[in-house]
């Protein structure tokens, strides 16, 4: 490699590994990894996996692709040789703006294991300019800046393949940029992101403001366009139109490319719709095979059917997306009659209204699409699953029981362990072999070590030493300091009302009084959160405002700052998460027990060796049955009790309010010293929200939650018992690879 590195460093720039900048050896690091990718015979397959989904949040690449290429430790060591550091040379990429939060970040994990699986699949999405957005804190607050990634070196590649899609009144042309997938066991896949190329960067003014109608211009700048007026939710469908439209001619240009006719489409390609953005595939694919390929409509609804299949990731019914048709004439008419067809059908087969795709208000129900004109309806968690047959999704569960089927989901532990904690990687290598990376589950091994006291003072020196790297990380990024010796405790993920920052805000609040008060704790506590809230979620924001305004407080106060850290994390995206998941102690899980269809950073954070302090939601379920009572905290009402008071409309905040003490934590918000260190509109509208609605149930849980929190921290002091829970969480996380998730729908649902 050596030698390899040298001659590119020489053609690229003139220089050697001696003499070389460290973006200079990025560029060269990166184009060698392309070669050897380029090397790598492509996946292929009489039957072919189409994996749609509007995110992609994969992360920056160059130390994973090494890692699937079986060359990280090479390069690693090649370049110390010379003085360089790897991770420093990574921090030289800029990282994909393709995703936002759990729903990317799976979809990534997921091309990682198919492809490590050696099956022939790819993924399909957008090529978006600007990402989400980049998160900026001033006064407190969350500001949007565009999220520029796509200049310089990258591992995307532009392709000359274009495909006529009709947007309104006119038809454009796509382009399509490829970006390589190398599989852990050879050969690889790719992630197809179409794009226009008349998009202009130009027309972004005021933070991340630009003329919503402009759609030539602006169809992929963002990820998730402001959608609180007309003009954006339009935008949104046509960008979902152009996704499918572009992915929907691929795959049948490569059926017949390879010789197959499309008459016997469900025999070679297979279509997962990663939640509803991508539904429109259905009638797309349906109009094309009609129009352009010759089958009859009940010839190519049969055939749809058969090829398409449905991840639901979601038990929130506002995030079931359903568009007006006066949204589809203007923005995807070429598909609006199929719908029509397809709601016939479905009136046809019952007379429930519960079930229609087109409801009396000239709604379209994209979920509903899926469900009837798909083979399998997926839900991503064993309890998630059960909600949607029992509740969220039982008149469909009656009509089609034989469609349902559970997928956990999974993480791709090449990222999360062995890239993201090397000192843990090189411990487990150590003590059981190097076989886990090629099976997860051998992780399992560990629990012999479970009373070797060698062995659990090595998990506690190296979570020390990660937690002393994100506190040098953090402190360059941000200018904060954290104490390494204190209990890191982490909530970072999207920024939602359901997955309750505002309960963590409100324990913050206790502390804070209760350390004024004299009760300060036995070490200190570092609560480091991190969140971007959608730019018009407006509740969402003022929690961020109320964060950011609790640290400041902490932070100035000298009787509390000794005790009590409070960090935002500034735009948290993969690159920081890679950093903060290694060096948590406590993982913050607190959703709404029946709200969060899965989660995938309890399992990031669990591999680490961090403990789980969580509700008996999603995932948290299948985690607890892992590891054992003893070894997660659990806390809060269960999902049966949370669904009979939403059936029953019976949760009133004001009543919970009558409670001094849950009082005195709420009412902080609007203290004098709130209004001080933040915006009194803000706040005061928090407040009200809280007070009146709770939509999420904070406040039921809130004691529980702050009992539970202060036990688990009095755990920690107990180190060898600590270091022992560590040990059985890595051990136990092989389940939750990725690689098993995709095995699974291999096996039950795409049979490639």
């Amino acid at each position: 490699m050596e030698q390899e590195l040298n001659a590119l460093l020489r053609d690229l720039f003139g220089k050697t590994l001696e003499t070389a900048q460290s973006a200079e050896v990025y560029d060269a690091l990166m184009q060698l990894t392309l070669q050897k990718m380029g090397d790598r015979p492509r996946l292929s397959g009489d039957k072919k996996l189409y994996y749609v989904s509007a995110e992609f949040l994969i992360g920056k690449l160059l130390s994973c692709n090494l890692i699937s290429l079986g060359l990280f430790e090479e390069a690693k060591a090649t370049l110390a040789r010379h003085g360089l550091d790897l991770a420093s040379i990574e921090e030289e990429e800029r990282e994909p703006s393709l995703g936002n939060g759990g729903l990317g970040r799976l979809a990534a994990c997921f091309l990682d294991s198919i492809a490590a699986l050696g099956l022939c699949g790819d993924g399909a999405g957008l090529c978006y300019h600007d990402g989400l957005f980049r998160q900026r804190f001033e006064a407190n607050k969350q500001q949007e800046l565009p999220d520029a990634w796509r200049g310089g070196q990258s591992w995307l590649r532009r392709t000359d393949v274009h495909f006529p899609v009709r947007l309104g009144e006119k038809t454009v042309l796509s382009t399509m940029y490829d970006i390589d997938i190398p599989g852990a066991n050879g050969g690889r896949n790719t992630l197809h992101l179409f794009d226009l190329d008349t998009v202009d960067e130009g027309i972004i003014r005021d933070g991340i403001a630009f003329d919503k109608t402009d759609i030539e211009h602006n169809l992929t700048l963002f990820l998730y366009p402001d959608d609180s007026d007309g003009d954006g939710r339009l935008l949104r469908v046509y960008q979902q139109y152009f996704m499918v439209s572009c992915t929907a001619q691929l795959i049948l240009h490569e059926l017949t490319e390879r010789s197959f006719s499309p008459k016997s489409l469900h025999e070679h390609a297979v279509v997962q719709i990663n939640d509803t953005h991508p539904t429109m595939i259905i009638p797309e694919l349906i109009r094309l095979l009609t129009q352009q390929y010759g089958l009859t409509m009940d010839e190519a609804v049969a055939e749809v059917e058969r090829t398409c299949a449905y991840t639901n990731h979601t038990i929130l019914a506002e995030a079931l997306e359903k568009w007006p048709m006066r949204f589809l004439k203007q923005a995807a008419a070429p598909v609006v009659p199929i719908i029509g067809e397809l709601d016939r059908r479905v009136r046809a087969r019952t007379d429930d209204p519960a079930v229609q795709i087109i409801d009396e208000h000239d709604v379209v129900h994209m979920a509903h699409i899926d469900i009837h004109f798909g083979f399998s309806v997926n839900g991503v968690a064993a309890l998630h699953t059960e909600i949607l047959k029992k509740t969220e999704l039982k008149p469909f569960y009656d009509l089609y029981p034989a469609k349902f089927n559970n997928k956990t989901n999974g993480i791709t532990l090449r990222r999360w362990l062995l890239h993201c904690n090397q000192p843990l990687t090189a411990l487990l290598r150590e003590t059981i072999g190097p076989g886990f990376e090629r099976d997860f589950t051998g992780l399992e091994a560990l629990l012999a070590y479970r009373e070797d006291a060698q062995v659990l003072d090595r998990l506690l020196s190296i979570k020390r030493e990660n937690k002393e790297a994100f506190a040098a990380a953090i402190a360059s990024l941000q200018g904060v300091a954290i104490d390494p010796e204190s209990i890191y405790d982490v909530q970072v993920k999207r920024l939602h009302e359901y997955k309750r920052q505002q309960m963590n805000a409100l324990y913050a609040i206790g502390k804070i009084l209760d350390i004024r008060a004299g009760r300060v704790p036995a070490r200190p506590i570092t609560m480091i959160f991190g969140a971007k809230a959608a730019p018009a979620y407006t509740i969402a924001k003022d929690i961020i405002h109320l964060i950011l305004c609790l640290s400041q407080i902490a932070r100035e106060d000298p009787a509390v700052r000794p005790h009590l850290n409070i960090v935002m994390l500034e735009n948290y995206n993969v690159t920081l998460a890679e950093k903060v998941i290694p060096a948590c102690d406590v993982s913050e899980q607190i959703s709404l027990a029946s709200k969060e269809a899965s989660g995938t950073g309890n399992m990031k954070f669990m591999a680490n060796g961090a403990v789980t302090l969580g509700t008996l939601d999603g995932a948290n379920v299948e985690i607890r049955d892992l590891v054992g009572e003893e070894n997660i905290a659990v806390f809060g009402r269960h999902s049966d009790e949370v669904i009979r008071l939403y059936a029953q409309n019976a949760y009133d905040p004001k009543a919970l309010m009558k409670n001094p003490a849950v009082a005195r934590l709420v009412d902080f918000i609007v203290s004098d010293e709130m209004l001080a260190a933040g915006d009194r509109e803000s706040l005061t509208r928090l407040h009200h929200e809280i007070t009146t609605k709770d939509y999420f149930m904070a406040l039921l849980d809130l004691e529980d939650y702050t009992r539970t929190k202060d036990a688990l921290f009095a755990r920690y002091e107990n180190r060898r018992a600590w270091a022992q829970m560590m040990l059985v969480n890595i051990a136990k996380s092989g389940y939750f690879s990725s690689d098993r998730t995709i095995a699974q729908y291999n096996e039950e649902i795409w049979h490639l």
